[in-house]
């Protein structure tokens, strides 16, 4: 159930393929169901997790957008547009989580994740994220529900905490293993780490596979806007 639940969250928050990237009205009836989830098992901590989860990520909703429909990533964010109360109610339900985990199993991935979310949203701008915290939770998360994609974002944040090279050396060996040779994330994220390494035309490489396995116009969008900045950049290097 709380799987379920999950796919239609992350449906609304980040649809697979069409013209619209967030759906609200799924996120909404996401998280009312989990609500009722919750307040029908108030002794299980996963379930508070995983509303802690969508609570988390949908109170970055209002700025993933900009006003032309375009991604806007995280780190350029308009903070300010993050819903507090959602943030708050988010990390009180974390907490009382993580407390019962604690006296029983452990957190599970639902937790985790939230955690995750937290640590991103509780940081007053990108620069202070606490990337080394964020690189354990992963490792943890790893250990719990080892997935292609947590590999990919732990990655990532090895890149941030411990240094670029290390991070893009593991996106190389997780691309190597073809695991993700479908999705644009690694690609995506392959082409970020180039960028800020000065790598550019490996950059460039990057963003057009990425563009070209991306599945909604949104993100289409926004790697080719990605992709243009480096040609623009290449050309006055």
């Amino acid at each position: 159930v709380l799987a379920v639940l999950y796919l239609i969250f992350n449906e609304g928050y980040a649809a697979t393929a069409g013209d619209l990237l967030i759906r609200r009205e799924l996120c909404a009836e996401a998280i009312r169901l989990a609500r009722l989830l919750a307040s029908l098992m108030p002794d299980e901590a996963e379930v508070a997790g995983l509303l802690a989860l969508m609570l988390l990520h949908d109170a970055r909703r209002p700025a993933r957008l900009d006003q032309g429909g375009d991604l806007v990533p995280l780190a350029d964010q308009d903070r300010s547009r993050w819903d507090a109360a959602e943030i708050a109610e988010g990390v009180a339900l974390l907490s009382g989580a993580l407390r019962r985990s604690r006296a029983t199993r452990g957190a599970g991935p639902y937790q985790i994740q939230a955690a995750i979310s937290a640590v991103h949203d509780e940081a007053r701008c990108f620069a202070e994220t606490d990337w080394h915290q964020i690189e354990a939770l992963y490792g943890r998360l790893w250990q719990v529900a080892p997935s292609p994609v947590v590999a990919l974002n732990q990655a990532v944040a090895v890149a941030m905490s411990r240094g670029l090279a290390e991070g893009l050396a593991r996106i190389d060996a997780l691309d190597r293993s073809e695991q993700l040779a479908s999705s644009h994330l690694l690609p995506a994220a392959r082409a970020e780490l180039l960028v800020r390494m000065g790598r550019v035309e490996e950059a460039r490489a990057s963003y057009c596979r990425a563009a070209e396995l991306a599945t909604t116009a949104a993100e289409q969008r926004f790697l080719a806007g990605r992709l243009a900045a480096v040609a623009g950049r290449d050309q006055r290097d």
